[in-house]
This record gives structure tokens, sequence and C-alpha cells, in this order.
């Protein structure tokens, strides 16, 4: 009886000390698969980047391997294609106006959801977001016919108005996130101390929440000028960058160039994402 006493709780001690040393050996392993998991998922993003970039300099309208010199004049007709240059004004136009119009909504819906409180706070969440739900093209058909029964004509105007509203969710987001990490007492106490809103809006407010706005329109920026769908059933005779990159892409001899472009344009998308998180950091 006392020898069966004595070896049950070695037992026990044994089972405990292979658990913890299992226990162990798993998290000495975890940190490898990570490494792998992580070295596997940047070379799936970023391996067709540099594949585009070789064929952009690649001497020969043929996509395929091995490279036949290398060359820059694929870059050197894209700029001094007209038709190419015009889209990417059109692009720019649209991007720049509808991220202004989105970040300066999303950021009066933010003071609204962050600073207030009424019965239909809920529902405006809700109908903001709603377009980062919606296939972009259910929306754009959804679109067409609205400006269709309006009687609007398709325009850089109706695809301004669409990636506004496809840009509001991001920068509600963005901003509202700030709103609510800062310590809501500093407008109390410059309110008590005689500052009436608007005062304390742009004096107290608006400085802290200037990064946030600032990284917002970024985004927006960037969702505009990236965005397809919309712009391909609103844009009417007047193509975005997007649609005319698409557009091109059935001729062999124009392939090239396009390349070259869309490598550009990742340039210039991956710039931005990095200038806004740099920006939202330094919050």
């Amino acid at each position: 009886m006392t020898r069966r006493s004595t070896l049950l709780p070695r037992v026990r001690l044994r089972a405990q000390g292979l658990d913890l040393r299992r226990e162990r050996g798993a998290a000495r392993r975890a940190p490898a698969l990570l490494t792998w998991y992580y070295f596997g998922l940047i070379a799936l993003l970023y391996l067709p980047i540099v594949v585009l970039f070789l064929f952009s300099i690649n001497n020969n309208t043929s996509l395929s391997f091995p490279l036949q010199g290398l060359t820059l004049r694929w870059y050197q007709q894209l700029f001094d294609s007209p038709p190419i240059l015009r889209a990417a004004r059109n692009s720019l136009i649209v991007a720049v106006g509808s991220s202004f119009v989105a970040t300066a909504l999303g950021t009066m819906v933010a003071l609204l959801i962050a600073r207030y409180q009424f019965r239909t706070k809920t529902l405006l969440v809700m109908l903001t977001v709603l377009p980062l739900f919606v296939p972009f093209i259910v929306l754009a058909v959804a679109l067409l016919l609205f400006f269709a029964a309006l009687d609007i004509d398709r325009s850089l105007w109706t695809v301004g108005i669409a990636h506004t509203v496809v840009a509001l969710p991001y920068t509600l987001l963005i901003v509202v996130s700030r709103l609510l990490g800062f310590d809501a007492s500093l407008e109390d106490a410059a309110m008590d101390l005689g500052a009436d809103y608007p005062t304390t809006l742009r004096r107290i407010v608006l400085p802290i929440i200037a990064p946030s706005m600032v990284s917002a329109w970024l985004v927006a920026f960037t969702v505009s000028f990236d965005e397809f769908a919309l712009a391909l059933f609103l844009a009417g005779t007047e193509p975005t960058f997007p649609v005319y990159l698409f557009s091109q892409l059935r001729f062999a001899n124009r392939l090239p160039v396009m390349i070259a472009l869309a490598v550009l344009l990742m340039i210039g998308t991956l710039t931005l994402v990095f200038v806004a998180e740099r920006l939202r950091r330094v919050e």
C-alpha cells in the first residue's frame, strides 16, 4: 500500500514533465514555422511584382524567359503617349477630388459618432460602412441605373461620386479611431475656459487628428486611383487609368508599355501606403 502511494505521484510528475517538454518543443518549432510562413507570404505577394518589373525592361514584346536584353524604351513610349497621359490625368482629378470629399465627410461622421449620443447612431454607422461589404460590380450597376434614372450622363463626375462612396468607410474608420484615442476632457477644458465648440474644433480637435486625416486622405486616394469596376461602368468617354490599361491589354505590341505603366502604378501605390503608415505611427 505504501509502495503504491509513492509510485503514483512519481508517475504523475513524469507525465507532467513529458507534457511540459512537448509544449516547449512546440514552442521552439513555432517560430520556425512562422518564419517559413512569413517568407512564403512575402514571396507570394511580391514575386509577381518582381516578374512584372523584369518584363517592363525586357527588350522584347514576348513575355517569356530568358530575357532578350535590357531596355527602357517602354517607359519612354509610355511618357510619349498622349492617351495614356490623359487617362492618368483623369485618374488624378477623380482621386484627388473624391479623396478630399470622402475625408471631409468621414471626419464629420466620425465627430458625430465619437462625441455625440443620438438614437440613429448605429444606423448611421451601418449605412456609412456598408459600401465595404457590397461588391464593387454590384455597386457599379446600381449607380449606373441610379444616374440613368436621374438622366445624368456618365462622366468623371459620376466616377468621382462613386469613388467618394467607396472611400468614405475607410476615412471614417481611420479618423474615428484617432478621435476615440485622445482624451475628450481636452475639449471640455477648452470650452470651460470660454471657447465655443467651433473654436475648440479648429484649435484643439483638428490639429490633434490632422495626421489621421492625412492618412485617411492617402488611403482614399489609393482606393480611388486603383479602382476599376466602378470607373468601367461610369466613366463614359473619359477613361481613367485602370480602364485604359485594361483596354490596351488585347494589343500584344502594346503589352510591354502597359506593363511599364503597371510597374509605375504599383510603385506609386506602395509609396502612398508607406507614407500613410508612417503618418499613422506619428500619431
